[in-house]
């Protein structure tokens, strides 16, 4: 009787501990990201902002995604989504871009989509195709804004340091490969 009562506990225990670790690892790795995670550099990629619904009681109804200015994309192009509708906003390059079409004087700064709708517990993916990923860095950092439908707007633009904790509203990151 007492060895099936040490079972019992040692199956309880484990089920307690992988629920904990299933409630703190959830919120975590619930937040805007990009898939897929990398691209070679220099290249014609497509990639999405995945983007969940952390609230149970709002939907997610807005995503605007800055492009990094110090190594800006020549030419970015947006999937278009039933649903959603976006906006693009473009601004001059202080230094023109060569690429295979020719020269480039201005790039994508921000991209904003609205009207659509992710509910409590799902998640979108809201896609671009870039053309010529920038060869001399190693990774792409974006900042991302998401509005929910009870108009708060959660800021995910918090830059991860290598070899730290990952901050609580990481900035979205493409990592650029050979």
């Amino acid at each position: 009787m007492s060895s099936r009562r040490s079972v019992g506990r040692v199956v309880l225990g484990a089920v307690l501990a992988l629920g904990l670790v299933v409630l703190v690892a959830g919120p975590a790795a619930a937040h805007v990201s990009i898939d897929p995670s990398s691209a070679p550099k220099g290249s014609r990629s497509a990639f999405s902002f995945q983007v969940p619904n952390e609230k149970d009681n709002a939907s997610t109804v807005g995503l605007e995604v800055t492009f990094p200015a110090d190594h800006p994309i020549p030419n970015v192009s947006v999937l278009v989504k039933a649903g959603w509708s976006f906006t693009v906003e473009k601004t001059p390059l202080p230094k023109p871009i060569k690429t295979e079409f020719g020269e480039v004087t201005e790039t994508i700064s921000k991209i904003t989509w609205t009207g659509g709708q992710i509910p409590p517990g799902g998640y979108d993916l809201l896609t671009v195709r870039a053309s010529q990923l920038p060869k001399n860095v190693n990774q792409l950092e974006f900042q991302a804004s998401q509005t929910y439908s009870d108009d708060e707007v959660v800021q995910w633009i918090e830059p991860t340091v290598k070899g730290g904790d990952e901050p609580e509203h990481p900035a979205p990151v493409l990592k650029l490969r050979k």
